[in-house]
Formats: structure tokens, sequence, C-alpha cells
């Protein structure tokens, strides 16, 4: 397995090349400019250890102001490697939230190497858009979601237009994005 650094590397990588470079998220453009993303790695092999991790990377997220930290990766290269088995984790971690009291001021999204929406074939193309380098859970402030949405962003013209973007570019677009 990948040693941390190399995770984070080829996570900004993702983030660089798909994210922003394919304006994926256009949220993401000025909070990556600005370096308000962390890229955090755990190395824990085991659910308990990742959410402990998700803990204290929640508490960090929100003592810190958001001028400082917009954004977490929490990238697990070691643990849920199965899609299903990470779909069924994200229960967990939104109970975590939950219990932390955090809900309505952060919110877990969610990235896998397998990534797929319901009702997909394992190879459509439309599951790229979530697909990361390893399996990772996106810490999120609410309030920056509003902004953003407030912004006149419309959120399933952005998920249509990603689905566009990426049937244009097909298996073979993509796979260009990560050669040298």
């Amino acid at each position: 397995m990948d040693d941390p650094q190399t995770c984070i590397q080829r996570t900004r990588d993702w983030v660089e090349k798909a994210v922003v470079g394919l304006q994926l998220c256009p949220f993401a453009i000025p909070v990556h400019r600005a370096g308000l993303i962390r890229y955090q790695v755990s190395e824990h092999t085991d659910i308990e250890g990742l959410l402990q991790d998700l803990e204290q990377a929640l508490l960090e997220l929100q003592r810190l102001p958001a001028e400082q930290r917009e954004t977490t990766l929490l990238i697990h290269p070691r643990v849920l490697q199965d899609f299903h088995d990470y779909n069924d984790f994200l229960d967990q971690a939104d109970a975590l939230l939950e219990l932390m009291d955090l809900q309505g001021e952060l919110q877990i999204a969610s990235f896998h190497p397998q990534y797929r929406f319901a009702g997909t074939q394992p190879d459509d193309i439309e599951n790229y858009t979530n697909r990361s380098p390893y399996p990772m859970l996106h810490l999120l402030r609410e309030a920056s979601i509003s902004r953003a949405v407030d912004s006149a962003l419309d959120a399933d013209a952005i998920s249509e237009r990603n689905i566009r973007t990426l049937q244009r570019l097909g298996h073979e677009g993509w796979n260009r994005l990560w050669q040298g």
C-alpha cells in the first residue's frame, strides 16, 4: 500500500486534474487555489480506528475558521477497500456526526475508487464523478455549501453537466488524464 505522502500526492493530482481541471465541482476551485483543503491520511486498518480519525478531523475542522481550513479530505487507503463495505460505513460516519451534534454544521461526502451510483453499471462513466484514487471522506462546512448554492450554482445542473463532461471524455479520455 502507498505511503501517506504518496496518498496525499495522488489525491492532490486527482483534485487538480479531475475535480478542478474538469470543473466537476466549481465550489472546489477557489478553495483549492487558496490552499484551504487539508489532506489527511488515516493509516488505520479497521473501522474503529478510522472512526477515531474521523472524529478528530471533524473536531479540528469545526474548531478552525474557514479562512484557515475550508474542508478536509480524510483518505483511508487501508480500510474499506470494497465499495459495498464503504457504502455501509457511511451510516456509521453520519451517526458519528449526529452523536457529536455537528449535523447542520458539517457534513460528509463520499468518494471511492469503485464508486457506483444506484442504477448504474460498474463501468458507467458517470460513476467517475465520485471515483477517487483511494477511499476517502470529504468533510464539508454546511455554511460553505449554503453560500455556494446561494451564489446561483444549481447542484442538479452541476451533476448533469458533470455526466455530459465525462460522457464526452469517455473512458479513454479519463485514462489519459493520469498518463504522464
